[in-house]
């Protein structure tokens, strides 16, 4: 019984308040770097490299905390040229996040800073011209990173962040990976910040 009134109680710490809460819809583009992976179609790491990226997030979030989901995708992760002639690919991921942000109520007129954190899933494709090692995969991820958002009037505004994301699976090596799949890289991005609704009394 205790067990349940913390967890209602943590519940109620983190959800954003329905009277102080408001929306924000965040369309943005980016570049993701430093990316590795064991998957066999980036002999030659192409992953590293810098590649635009470019999708979209959804903020409910309060005085403090607040929740979030992120949608981004990244064409031509892989790059082209590569050993075995890579064709298509790319990395979407879809994620669910925690966000915390300092309070509102001290950065009205200024940036306000924030972190986020979840977890979701990692859809990696690619092809090569020898249709050897074709990718189709969705792998768990999780995600953390920051950021800081500022409005320039009541309605719009600017963020800035930067998150890694880690693609994972704990299975054996499918013949198409150096050992346990996984991807990972940073995001750095840029969005406009569109404010939906406001509930302050």
């Amino acid at each position: 019984m205790r067990a349940k009134l913390l967890i209602c109680a943590l519940l109620v710490l983190l959800l954003p308040s329905t009277v102080s809460a408001e929306w924000q819809i965040r369309p943005f583009v980016g570049i993701t770097f430093g990316g590795t992976t064991t998957f066999a179609i980036d002999l030659e790491e192409q992953a590293a490299d810098p590649k635009l990226a470019f999708g979209a997030s959804t903020v409910l979030v309060g005085e403090v905390f607040g929740l979030e989901a992120d949608f981004a995708h990244t064409p031509g992760f892989f790059g082209e040229g590569s050993l075995f002639a890579v064709t298509e690919s790319s990395v979407s991921t879809f994620t669910g996040n925690l966000y915390i942000a300092l309070p509102r109520r001290w950065f009205r007129y200024t940036l306000r800073p924030y972190v986020v954190g979840g977890g979701g899933v990692m859809r990696v494709r690619g092809k090569d011209f020898l249709d050897i090692f074709n990718l189709n995969q969705t792998l768990p991820t999780w995600d953390v990173g920051g950021g800081a958002t500022g409005f320039v009037n009541d309605r719009v505004g600017v963020s800035w962040e930067l998150r890694y994301f880690r693609g994972f699976s704990g299975d054996e090596p499918t013949g198409l990976s150096f050992g346990p799949e996984t991807v990972s890289f940073f995001r750095a991005m840029m969005a406009l910040t569109i404010r939906l609704d406001r509930h302050v009394p």
